[in-house]
């Protein structure tokens, strides 16, 4: 039984948790917990929810059962408690995971009445044997953790928590917490529905995290741009999410071999692999941890600095729970999202063959994070707005891109009351995206079915396109002249608001959408990105032309001239950057690198220039296939002829391969094939062209000769010469 007057409060949290001061409404939650009441908490990630079960359990008579969704999950709010307490016994869990003594162990402590929570997987609270064992304990109350996952209409839906209700009842009549970081109003009534508990007394924080930065980029260059992003934030804790678990591997690996200190986390790792990556990331054994969504829930790391989505999530709620792993000390949280309209097909594509209702649920899950990721609209408030709380853009402080940057507005008063009309005429009973269709005119089956085409705004807006329309729906929206009926899978209804503008219009700015169809590259690199540096070009070319001179070798043997315009974008500094510098390599870099190196090293230092090569993404190691083949197969004198048909080329694909493997530095010796081509005294005549030529392009040896050598001659040859004479 619950303690009904529990006498101070703020002693017991000073004496478990060690706070002088309750944080927001959970001092008025505790107390409607202990006064028997069901409860209802929506808290932002980082509110302090936990603590709003964990201390009326703690100072309670009985035992409270806590379910939650995920083993990793309890495992940390277990190991929590515990520390507050001087005897593990305190808290327990109870899932798959245990042994059959560990088993008897939590229940004996729980008999013995010295466990005050026990965390349990729904599944687990299903087992006959369990809720036998539970109803003859004492039960305090039940907590639900992520309760979100109760609805359909939630970004984490698992059916086994439909159950709930019934199984609570079989086990004790006691009173219920059901506690959130994300709930719509829809979400909201579906939990208290299922749960059997309208009756609940409901404590609903504001959604706004004003030390979060939101931030959407095209997905382009994404690997360079995740590391780019890191490594200026160096040694700081972040979270990366991508939706599959092949990805995580990939994105984990990249980062390693880029000297950033990531690990791996997904459901297909061992779970001691999946326990130990999270205690390091916890105890800052790792600063990065690449994921999948079952990562964080819970997770109490206050100091995550930024939450990348290297994929789009499902829903807004996915996307706000997982940003929402930011900052959650008030500090700094860069919430940074990469998102390309490709990424909605593919998860549009796994919908297919799901039941008819989830189909449309998920399909208006998706249509809201699409509206959110183009919208030109302060982003706090689009997010807010979602979750039923009205925000004023100004206080948003530039925290997110979009008010950071503001996008062009124009007047849109005639669009939105014609859009708003659109809605009215058709009764309120279509979605967006046929009211935009309808709008620029689209003649379709269902048009005519419904005879909307002889409706007066049919076709009115077709000076502009479907986007635009979009864009107008969207912000009619966030402006309150409309609201989606989420029943009907997203039908837009007009507001009071809304009607009063399409009688009385007033000057409306409306702003500008992004334009993702380009995903064109945030990403700028000052100076040399993707253009020659001439001055530094310029530099090369002499210093080029002073070693050949020393060296007594062409100019073009040290270097050609493409590898010196690579030089003046990369900036390479050190003898393996220079290795990647195209036709370069490692014995040419060795070879003749030394004084580039140096004085472009100088030179990136006198004028300060950011390097787009610090950015380069490494990538793992993939020797061609063909390269190695070609090579093996020349030291094994095998005519040219043959090795290309072996793979499937022609012999002037395979000269072009050997060409790039000799100026990469690598010595070829392909005599036995040219003796077959040419005899001594040609040889020696076309070897002799290229040791004084001042440039080794074939137009000017074809030129000098006159024709006497075919094409194909004078590439062999000039191959032998830059084996022998440049590696």
């Amino acid at each position: 039984m619950i303690t009904k007057n529990p006498t101070r409060l703020k002693d017991s949290l000073k004496k478990y948790f060690g706070f002088n001061e309750f944080k927001g409404e959970q001092e008025p939650i505790i107390a409607n917990v202990l006064a028997g009441k069901n409860t209802f908490v929506i808290m932002p990630t980082g509110g302090g929810k936990s603590l709003c079960y964990q201390l009326p359990a703690l100072i309670s008579s009985g035992t409270a059962i806590v379910v939650s969704p995920l083993i990793a999950l309890m495992k940390n709010q277990v190991d929590a408690i515990r520390h507050v307490s001087d005897s593990d016994s305190v808290a327990h869990f109870l899932n798959s995971s245990l042994t059959k003594t560990e088993v008897k162990q939590v229940k004996d402590d729980i008999t013995t009445g010295k466990t005050k929570l026990l965390y349990v997987a729904p599944e687990s609270l299903t087992k006959k044997e369990n809720i036998e064992f539970l109803t003859g304990v004492e039960i305090s109350f039940f907590a639900i953790d992520e309760a979100h996952c109760i609805s359909e209409w939630g970004h984490d839906f698992r059916p086994e928590y439909r159950r709930l209700r019934e199984i609570f009842q079989a086990i004790s009549n006691v009173p219920i917490i059901a506690l959130t970081a994300t709930a719509t109003p829809k979400v909201q009534h579906d939990i208290q529905k299922n749960l059997q508990m309208l009756d609940a007394t409901i404590f609903k924080m504001s959604f706004n995290r004003d030390n979060l930065f939101y931030e959407v980029r095209p997905k382009k260059d994404v690997e360079k741009n995740i590391i780019r992003f890191i490594k200026e934030r160096s040694v700081k804790s972040g979270i990366i999410y991508c939706l599959s678990r092949k990805k995580v591997e990939e994105i984990a690996e990249i980062l390693q071999i880029n000297g950033i200190n990531a690990l791996p986390y997904h459901a297909g790792l061992e779970s001691s692999a999946r326990a130990r990556h999270q205690d390091m990331f916890l105890m800052e054994e790792a600063d990065v941890i690449v994921a999948t969504i079952a990562f964080g829930m819970g997770i109490d790391k206050p100091d995550v600095r930024f939450v990348i989505h290297h994929d789009i999530p499902k829903s807004l709620e996915s996307y706000y729970q997982e940003t929402g792993r930011a900052g959650r000390d008030g500090g700094e949280g860069h919430c940074l999202t990469f998102y390309s309209y490709k990424d909605i097909e593919k998860l549009e594509k796994f919908l297919h063959g799901k039941p008819i209702a989830e189909q449309e649920i998920g399909r208006q899950l998706l249509h809201e994070i699409v509206s959110y990721a183009e919208t030109s609209v302060c982003r706090r408030k689009y997010i807010l707005h979602y979750f039923g709380e009205r925000f004023a853009e100004e206080k948003c402080s530039e925290m997110c891109d979009n008010c950071k940057n503001p996008r062009e507005k124009f007047e849109g008063m005639n669009e939105v009351q014609l859009f708003l009309k659109a809605v009215d005429q058709l009764k309120e009973s279509q979605k967006a995206k046929y009211i935009c269709n309808y709008l620029i005119g689209n003649d379709t089956q269902e048009t005519r079915s419904y005879k909307h085409d002889q409706l007066e705004t049919f076709g009115a807006g077709k000076e502009h396109d479907f986007l635009f329309w979009n864009a107008v729906s969207r912000q009619c929206l966030v402006h309150d002249f409309l609201f989606k009926e989420i029943e009907s899978y997203g039908t837009l209804k007009l507001t009071e608001e809304g009607r009063q503008f399409i009688e009385k219009p007033y000057s409306f700015k409306l702003l500008k959408e992004h334009d993702y169809s380009s995903e064109e590259s945030h990403t700028v690199i000052q100076k040399g990105g993707n253009t020659t540096d001439e001055q530094l070009f310029k530099m090369l070319m002499d210093l080029r032309k002073r070693i050949s001179k020393e060296k007594n070798v062409p100019p073009f043997v040290i270097f050609q001239e493409p590898s010196l315009i690579d030089m003046t974008i990369q900036y390479p500094i050190n003898l393996e950057e220079l290795a990647n510098i195209v036709g370069v390599g490692v014995g040419k870099a060795s070879r003749y690198g030394k004084p580039f190196i140096e004085m472009i090293a100088k030179y990136v230092e006198d004028n300060d220039i950011e390097r787009a090569q610090d950015f380069v993404v490494k990538s793992v190691v993939n020797k061609s296939v063909l390269k190695v083949h070609i090579i093996q197969n020349v030291d094994r004198k095998m005519p040219l002829e043959d090795i290309a048909s072996s793979k499937g080329k022609t012999v002037d694909e395979i000269i072009t391969e050997i060409e790039g493997i000799v100026s990469s530095g690598t010595k070829m010796n392909i005599d036995y094939y040219i003796n077959d081509q040419l005899d001594e005294d040609d040889q020696e005549d076309i070897y002799d062209y290229f040791l004084e030529a001042e440039s080794d392009k074939l137009e000017a040896a074809f030129e000098e000769f006159d024709g006497d050598y075919e094409e194909e001659q004078l590439r062999l040859m000039r191959i032998k010469f830059m084996s022998e004479m440049a590696n």
